[in-house]
């Protein structure tokens, strides 16, 4: 080969080992760039890891979740644990229900103990500085559960100024009570059928409560009642998922869920389903 075709030749293969180069690293960034957006976050990471979501919640709260009085073990049911086995179908594992008061739900979130939690949660702006929440379900009032002995007394929200309040500790009927009930005494309890027994006993004048929630107590205790009038300025409640910030895959799954089950009429149906089974819960 003389001198000029070599150099051609050897030109030709450096131009090619370029072309090949270059489409390796092409084919390297194209890898890169999908697998970051698969990555998932570190929540559903766990989950997919363990075969299993931990999910934490309050019982006590019919017909949210309560626990299931024909059964031996305990279990928690409600529609929250509906929408969380809805969850946990969707996700393809297991469902691990944790059980505990509503003071210790929040901090088992963040420090990770729980890997969602479900619990007719109302996704304040204080909250969300430190978790991220799907969107809103089953809105619902704010009301306050009386003896029907004092129904002439509490005519407005005025009468129960200064009054001894029972709630249900560190949830939003507890920060709705301070805001909005002037020089109130609050009793703060862990679960609402404790406060609601304080009220029967006559040792608390009043109790706030999620109107669809307080229904079921009305039920059941024939001597109480809502107290007709009361409205509070900020009593519209919402609920939401809670979720570890930083976890935006598990979050779209989560509002695919609600969406899914508004939808085809599942939250109305479970509504109506949990409320009747609450009611005979308490006949047990």
């Amino acid at each position: 080969m003389n001198k000029k075709l070599w150099a051609k030749a050897a030109l030709a293969a450096v131009a090619a080992a370029g072309v090949m180069m270059a489409a390796g690293c092409g084919g390297s960034d194209d890898k890169k760039a999908a697998a970051s957006g698969d990555k998932q976050g570190p929540v559903m990471q766990k989950i997919k890891e363990s075969g299993k979501i931990v999910v934490g919640t309050a019982s006590g709260y019919p017909p949210y979740e309560f626990i299931d009085a024909s059964k031996a073990d305990k279990t928690v049911i409600g529609i929250d644990m509906e929408i969380a086995q809805a969850l946990a179908d969707k996700l393809g594992v297991k469902l691990e229900v944790q059980d505990m008061n509503f003071q210790s739900l929040l901090s088992s979130l963040t420090s990770g103990k729980v890997d969602i939690a479900i619990s007719g949660i109302n996704p304040t702006d204080e909250r969300r500085k430190t978790m991220d929440f799907s969107d809103d379900y089953l809105p619902t009032e704010q009301m306050v559960l009386i003896r029907k002995a004092d129904a002439d007394k509490y005519k407005s929200l005025e009468d129960f100024y200064g009054k001894t309040i029972g709630v249900q500790k560190s949830t939003t009927q507890e920060a709705l009570t301070k805001n909005e009930i002037k020089d109130a005494q609050i009793v703060g309890l862990a679960h609402v059928p404790e406060a609601v027994l304080e009220l029967k006993h006559g040792k608390v004048d009043g109790v706030v409560v999620e109107g669809i929630c307080g229904k079921q107590y009305l039920i059941y205790n024939d001597d109480l009642m809502f107290a007709e009038g009361i409205h509070f300025k900020n009593g519209t409640k919402n609920s939401a998922a809670a979720l570890q910030k930083g976890n935006e895959d598990l979050l779209k799954v989560v509002n695919e869920v609600l969406k899914e089950n508004t939808d085809n009429g599942n939250l109305k149906k479970w509504e109506e389903e949990y409320v009747q089974k609450s009611v005979d819960n308490a006949k047990m």
